[in-house]
Formats: structure tokens, sequence, C-alpha cells
């Protein structure tokens, strides 16, 4: 058997504030999971349902109203951002300024010692995929060979292709 509902009837009516004047969706949505449930006597399930999220945020928008209510002055956190960097942006943009200049006048970087002094700089190994995201995350790109070489004649693949000897036998 589940445990009865408990509802804080002047989050309800504090909720019900809020709903009037949200300024964003987010706000609005928080406001709504406090009082489907509490008003309209919906379960989780129903109240995802009606604000169009899954169980587990309902649970979150509650959380969020109520943690919004004790700490307004503190910004909102969110998910995002790169949680196991290895370097900050500026950091990784130092270490590649270097390489920069010696691609400029080379006009081709390798990336293999690119990633052994990365390692050496970490004191660990480093996985290819690594260097290549932190080369995107600063707009270095691949650059991959031409199709055909510049100097290629194709008059002269074609005789060759018309021309040349066949060393199999047909069955």
């Amino acid at each position: 058997m589940s445990r009865p509902r408990q509802i804080d009837w002047k989050l309800v009516s504090k909720a019900q504030a809020i709903v009037f004047k949200a300024t964003d969706l987010r706000q609005l949505k928080a406001a709504q999971a406090i009082l489907l449930p509490a008003l309209a006597g919906a379960s989780l399930e129903r109240t995802a349902a009606l604000l169009g999220v899954g169980r587990a945020s309902v649970h979150r928008l509650q959380q969020q109203f109520r943690q919004s209510l004790r700490t307004p002055s503190l910004p909102r956190t969110t998910w995002g951002g790169r949680r196991r960097a290895l370097l900050s942006w500026e950091e990784e943009a130092a270490f590649l300024a270097p390489w920069a200049e010696q691609a400029r006048h080379a006009g081709v970087l390798v990336v293999s010692p690119l990633r052994a002094a990365l390692a050496e700089r970490l004191g660990r190994k480093i996985a290819p995929s690594v260097m290549y995201r932190l080369l995107a995350r600063h707009g270095w790109r691949k650059v991959a060979p031409d199709t055909r070489h510049p100097k290629s004649d194709p008059a002269a693949q074609a005789e060759w292709k018309k021309n040349s000897l066949k060393h199999w036998q047909p069955c």
C-alpha cells in the first residue's frame, strides 16, 4: 500500500499565485506540477501526461518549485556543461597556440605528436577521440586529401585503360 498523499496548502496557494504571473514555461509547469495532484487529485502519471513530460520530471518540477521558494536569490542550475573536462577552455587554447603557429607555417599538423604532448602535460594516457574532440571544439577540422592528384592526366589514364595488357584469362 502506498503512503497517503500529503498536501501542503501553503505551497498550493503560492503555486496558484505563480500560475497567473509566470514569466516562462518552466516556471508555469513547475506550478502546475504542484496544483494538478493537489486540486485535481491527479496521479504522477496523469500529471505527467497533462504536462507533456515524463513521470520523473513531475517530481523534479515539484522539487524545483519548492527550491525556488526557499532561495530565490540563487541562480538555477542546469545539467549542461563539460563535467569531465581535463583542461579549461583557456588552458586548451593556450596548449594549442604553439601548434597553431607550426600548422600555419608548415600547412599540416600531425595529431600523434600533439596527442603525446597533451598526454605528457596531463600525466596520463589520452585516447585519440579526446584529441579530435579538443581540436573540433577549437574550430580545427580534418582536411581530407583530394580525390585526384593535381598532376593527373585524364587523357593518359583513358589511353592506358584501352591499351593495357590483360593479365587474366577469361573463364
